[in-house]
């Protein structure tokens, strides 16, 4: 989810503890497993790694709620020779809380992967940690390309055990650079992202196949919200007049940021990545939303055939809760039953997860999945929308780029 230049990711300076201790937590998982071979073996577990509190709290549990739909149904199923349960960790959206949360996790002997984090910034400090404890990590919605190519490095800590289901910003940058010059004929855009390396890179890719396609940025700039600096650059948007407006953020920002411009008298048309793919985003720019672009990495749920068992299954278990499919938790689904298809072949410990997940061919709602040597979904879909403020939904635009 997850840029006008491509500046170094500051890093946590906070340390994965896991190598320190990581012995022990091994020789507790072994004997938790052993300890099972008598009447009953003991529960596995899967966790989910998302913020689930703060603004991006919604998603965080619409992830929860998916992977907990696929493992009841692997219990209910009975092919397991154990039970699986799932045990969710709050990140906040935050790195250095996303370090913590996976440092929590690895010396937990019982948990044997995790489904998660939601945004590029928690993936790459997160999957450090993960590697060095030998846990396969699977990312359902984290866009940015390093999240994965830092397992390629000299300096990675152990093995590539990072996995993404979607595409990554690369791809979805062109395709809507593509999009605003092709379909949309804009020859002028102003590129603003909200300074997270999804919001960086996303805007850097947009902006140089845009540029190379022919045509012009205005303005390439960072989001500040300070009421001073906010002001600073809604001015600098009108006076240079852009035909269009890519974002690259989170949908809080992308509606505060598409509200002022409506205010200022902006008219430019807006387009946003998929961190504005959510009805929360209607939520934060009201009917300035209305007629809005947002691209969305994969196909939408609401519009993907094969996904309509799911929405059926999760809209019945999950009815009292008065939640919705959030964009990425038919993702974060099929990321679990991943996992289980794995834990079913391989057995619960933690490397030969790994080790079955890079050999599966999955097929499921999505068609046929599998990882190429980076870890990455070798099918890499890309969808424009167009947001519907009227019933807060969004309609699918067709481009072949």
């Amino acid at each position: 989810m997850a840029i006008h230049s491509r500046n170094k990711l500051n890093k946590p300076k906070t340390e994965p503890i896991f190598p320190i201790l990581g012995r022990w937590a091994i020789v507790l998982s072994a004997g938790l497993l052993l300890a099972g071979c008598g009447k009953k073996a003991q529960p596995v577990r899967i966790a989910v790694a998302a913020p689930m509190t703060g603004n991006l709290g919604t998603e965080g549990d619409g992830l929860h709620r998916a992977v907990t739909l696929a493992v009841e149904e692997a219990n209910a199923a009975g092919k397991l020779p154990f039970r699986v349960e799932v045990v969710p960790f709050d990140d906040r959206s935050d790195p250095k809380e996303a370090v913590s949360a996976a440092n929590l996790i690895v010396l937990d002997p019982r948990v044997v992967a995790v489904i998660g984090h939601y945004s590029s910034d928690c993936c790459i400090p997160a999957a450090r940690v993960y590697a060095g404890a030998r846990m396969a990590m699977l990312t359902p919605s984290a866009t940015n390309p390093e999240v994965t190519l830092q397992q390629t490095r000299p300096d990675w800590p152990g093995a590539k055990t990072a996995f993404r289901l979607v595409a990554t910003d690369d791809v979805q940058g062109a395709y809507a650079a593509r999009f605003v010059y092709r379909k949309l004929r804009k020859r002028s855009v102003a590129v603003v992202h909200d300074g997270t390396a999804y919001g960086r890179d996303l805007t850097a890719e947009f902006g140089k196949v845009f540029v190379r396609l022919g045509g012009k940025l205005t303005v390439a700039e960072r989001l500040d919200l300070r009421r001073k600096e906010f002001a600073k650059l809604i001015n600098r948007l009108k006076a240079g007049n852009p035909q269009a407006v890519y974002f690259a953020g989170l949908y809080t920002e992308a509606g505060l940021f598409l509200k002022g411009m409506r205010a200022a008298g902006v008219k430019a048309v807006f387009v946003a990545g998929d961190g504005a793919k959510t009805p929360a985003f209607f939520e934060v720019a009201g009917p300035a939303s209305d007629e809005a672009y947002v691209s969305m990495v994969g196909v939408p749920v609401e519009v993907l055939p094969s996904a309509r068992d799911f929405i059926a299954k999760y809209r019945d278990r999950w009815k009292e809760s008065g939640e919705g499919i959030k964009p990425f938790d038919h993702f974060a689904y099929e990321a679990a039953r991943i996992v289980l298809a794995a834990l079913a072949k391989a057995g619960p410990r933690r490397e030969d997860i790994v080790s079955e997940i890079r050999l599966q061919r999955h097929d499921g709602m999505f068609g046929t999945i599998s990882f190429d040597e980076k870890g990455d979904a070798r099918d890499k879909v890309v969808t424009m929308t167009q947001a519907r403020f009227k019933d807060r939904g969004f309609n699918v635009i067709p481009f072949v780029p």
